[in-house]
């Protein structure tokens, strides 16, 4: 079969089944069958494909996947990350538009701790918006914040979609987290200057009230006692690994500890916490898992077709200049992310990208610094942006979609522009991880 007609067969077709609705795992599963059985010898394609899919998940380097779904679940549920907005609450005393800029700086403390992105949206919905509701904040200073914080998540150390990426891709998964944090940083300075100009152009989207006064030694009382133990968990997740001292795998375990200690501390440390933490970490994993199980195996038949090595071949042969080649991979990520969810994205698009990273001589971690960015970016796209649904489920009711993506642009255009910038100097993304190898 000529590559063209095996890459419409199995992309096609994968693309067919999700748009009609089917689950993305059960979706690879069909195609991936089809495909070991048209293109790999009948059932004994199958038995491969068998074989094939075990392997993907047996594989250590995702071990940190489900520990970092475990702490962020702990923190969510034994309500130690409201007491850390609650302290940082008082440090901004009556500052026109607070509650936004609280959203950006706590949400972007909260991004450090949990590494997922639809926890901390929702964690900040459900934790700020009744009350900047209340206050008589417009609807893109309420949103438009809490989306583009929530995404910091994928980018921030711990990042679990960064992991999988890592692991995925045989990128060094320390030097990608790593990297991810001073680029997630500058993205942060950039909201605090969007809600400042939003501000300054519309006073009335920020009304002005009288706050509670709070004297310097109660917001240090605050402080000393809900956020600076929370450094106990940065400590042993990302200082553990700029030290040396640990692999990520390790880290994600000190810091599932370093939480649960927390939780014993404040006394929040109870059986139901931890079954519900469990619970929803183990659905995720296991979604995640089976996703990976498929696509790994449909990269696998795409590299065996043919059809791999004909799309770079097709991809190259326009003869585009590196710059404009990413271009075009982004403008891809960005647009699958309108209708797919990220983990699905990356998982269709590495097979392809990765050679052409290769041929292009971009730097690999500076390319999965990119990726999640676009990644990120996806996430508030419409029309299937999850970040969007997460919003419209914890926003009062009435809430429209075009409300809710009106609200993200502004935020959208800063993680453009930070895409840009790591363009023009990759050492905001590779200065941190060479420091440390060195």
């Amino acid at each position: 079969m000529p590559w063209y007609d095996a890459a419409a067969f199995l992309i096609g077709g994968l693309m067919v089944l999700m748009v009609i609705g089917m689950p993305v795992a059960i979706a690879f599963l069909i195609i991936n069958m089809l495909g070991v059985f048209v293109l790999m010898g009948g059932y004994a394609g199958i038995e491969q494909l068998v074989t094939n899919t075990t392997a993907s998940v047996t594989n250590f380097t995702l071990a940190p996947v489900p520990l970092f779904l475990i702490m962020g679940e702990l923190l969510f549920h034994s309500g130690l990350a409201f007491r850390v907005f609650s302290a940082l609450d008082k440090c901004f005393g009556g500052v026109r538009g607070r509650l936004a800029y609280l959203t950006v700086g706590g949400g972007t403390l909260f991004a450090t701790l949990s590494g997922s992105s639809m926890a901390n949206t929702a964690m900040l919905g459900t934790s700020l918006m009744p009350d900047m509701i209340k206050r008589g904040y417009k609807p893109r200073l309420i949103m438009g914040p809490i989306i583009a914080t929530g995404g910091l998540a994928m980018i921030i150390p711990p990042s679990s979609l960064a992991v999988l990426l890592g692991s995925l891709a045989r990128i060094d998964v320390g030097a990608l987290l790593i990297a991810g944090l001073l680029p997630g940083l500058v993205l942060a300075l950039m909201f605090f200057f969007t809600i400042w100009l939003l501000i300054r152009l519309d006073p009335d989207a920020a009304p002005g009230y009288a706050t509670e006064h709070h004297s310097l030694s109660e917001v240090l009382i605050g402080l000393a006692r809900d956020v600076l133990p929370m450094g106990l968990v940065v400590f042993a997740v990302i200082g553990l690994i700029l030290l040396g001292w640990a692999t990520p795998t390790e880290s994600a375990a000190c810091g599932t500890v370093a939480v649960l200690i927390l939780a014993a501390i404040y006394r929040k440390l109870t059986p139901e916490l931890i079954r519900k933490s469990l619970m929803g970490s183990v659905r995720v994993t296991g979604m995640m898992l089976i996703i990976i199980m498929g696509s790994t195996t449909f990269s696998q038949i795409l590299a065996f077709s043919g059809a791999s090595q004909g799309i770079i071949r097709f991809a190259t042969g326009f003869d585009l200049s590196a710059y404009a080649m990413l271009l075009a991979m982004l403008v891809v990520l960005i647009v699958l992310g309108m209708f797919m969810d990220q983990l699905s994205i990356m998982m269709l698009t590495l097979p392809i990208f990765l050679p052409l990273v290769t041929l292009y001589h971009f730097d690999p971690v500076w390319f999965g610094v990119v990726m999640l960015l676009a990644l990120e970016l996806s996430l508030a796209t419409p029309p299937f942006g999850l970040l969007l649904f997460v919003m419209l489920g914890v926003a009062p009711k009435g809430t429209k979609m075009s409300d809710v993506v009106m609200a993200s642009a502004p935020f959208i255009a800063c993680t453009l522009v930070l895409i840009v910038l790591l363009a023009i100097w990759p050492d905001i993304a590779l200065w941190l991880p060479s420091r440390i190898a060195n």
